[in-house]
């Protein structure tokens, strides 16, 4: 998981912004009409039968029970295949946090969805901002950006995520279940708290990973992580370089040096 500088004012500014937006859109006639018409003209002219099927099959994929489903199996491959206990906590807590926050605003905006009789899957209630749905594809997406930094994954991670979301967000205005702001809404609200959550894990959670007794039976947990000290990347390559390393003016150690005479 990356650092972001100044984690807190970026994701307190981004999740203000989200709040704003959704409340204008949920409470004012700014954004709804034009939001509705747009709704209503996407539905008339990409409508048929077959993409119909698909596009509620696609929106079921990322439902809650889906969501859950899809969380469970890649923490456990991380952890009891690949034996990577840090990055499926990790892995974890960025879907987690990044999909429930949607729940949080949610609350705060309590704007009602569109009309029933335009979906083709009527919901009710004011949960509209921001699509769960969407939060929960975009949130899984940068968990396996995440994962894929800095390997050969890493490009093809980023455009077919956003494909993915792309997909996602499209399935739930085309079957009437949301407005455009709340996909959009999506985006900046489970940004947002993914952005705190960098900063949490760096200062707080990662250097006392080591402390939860039963992960290290899965794989390495890495040493303690001190706050300030980088990512525990940086520290065990820090430790590397010292151990290859000689102190200025002392020669290398002799034991690896020179060979072994009888």
């Amino acid at each position: 998981m990356p650092q972001v500088r100044h984690w807190l004012r970026k994701s307190l500014i981004v999740f203000t912004l989200a709040i704003a937006l959704g409340l204008i859109a949920a409470h004012t006639s700014l954004l709804q009409p034009d939001e509705l018409r747009l709704d209503r003209a996407l539905q008339n002219d990409t409508r048929t039968g077959w993409l119909n099927t698909v596009m509620l099959g696609v929106s079921n994929i990322v439902s809650p029970v889906g969501g859950l489903v899809i969380l469970a199996l890649w923490c456990g491959w991380l952890l009891l295949r690949c034996h990577r206990p840090v990055d499926a906590v990790s892995t974890f807590l960025v879907v987690a946090v990044g999909w429930n926050s949607a729940e949080i605003a949610k609350l705060i905006v309590a704007r009602n969805r569109p009309p029933a009789v335009y979906s083709l899957d009527p919901e009710i209630g004011s949960n509209s901002f921001p699509s769960g749905h969407v939060a929960f594809t975009v949130s899984a997406v940068i968990a396996a950006y995440f994962l894929a930094r800095g390997t050969r994954w890493q490009r093809p991670t980023a455009l077919g995520g956003a494909a993915a979301v792309a997909l996602i967000a499209f399935s739930r205005l085309y079957i009437g279940a949301h407005y455009p702001i709340d996909v959009l809404g999506s985006v900046l609200v489970s940004g947002s708290a993914i952005i705190c959550l960098t900063g949490v894990w760096h200062a707080w959670l990662l250097p006392r990973l080591h402390l939860v007794p039963f992960l290290d039976r899965f794989g390495s947990v890495g040493p303690p992580v001190a706050a300030g000290l980088g990512t525990q990347d940086d520290v065990l390559a820090a430790a590397a370089q010292d151990v290859r390393e000689p102190l200025p003016g002392h020669p290398a150690d002799s034991r690896t040096s020179q060979p072994l005479t009888p």
